[in-house]
């Protein structure tokens, strides 16, 4: 097996050892090795989208006055067929939005999602 290095936040190590005691796992590797496998396994869902694709989308953001989920929005206009828009706590939003589109954009759409790393919270339930 191989070692890997890794640099984390306070808030990230916090949250380790929290999967890590919430899971009874032995130690902190094997925190990491079933973030990855949840990681992979969405990476899959996403890489699988195959024709016309309808689901829905649900995203924790961060920061309410953060304006790149409009951006994103603007953007894939006509694969957001509803939206709902909610204000949590902690300046947070809950974004919920029906998606219909080709596999191909839904696909984009969501790797943009995940690659801005200002969402707490994304996932795709395909219908």
């Amino acid at each position: 097996m191989g070692i890997v290095s890794v640099s984390l936040n306070k808030e990230s190590i916090e949250a380790l050892d929290d999967i890590q005691r919430r899971f009874g796992l032995k130690g902190r590797s094997e925190a990491v090795r079933r973030a990855i496998s949840a990681a992979k396994a969405e990476v899959q869902v996403i890489e699988g989208l195959e024709g016309m694709v309808e689901g829905v989308l649900i995203i924790v953001k961060k920061d309410h006055s953060d304006p790149w989920m409009n951006w994103i929005q603007a953007k894939y206009e006509n694969e957001i067929k509803t939206q709902l828009h909610s204000h949590l706590k902690d300046h947070k939003c809950l974004e919920v939005m029906v998606v219909s589109g080709e596999a191909k954009k839904v696909s984009s759409m969501l790797k943009e999602i995940h690659s801005t790393g200002k969402a707490d919270y994304v996932t795709f339930v395909k219908s």
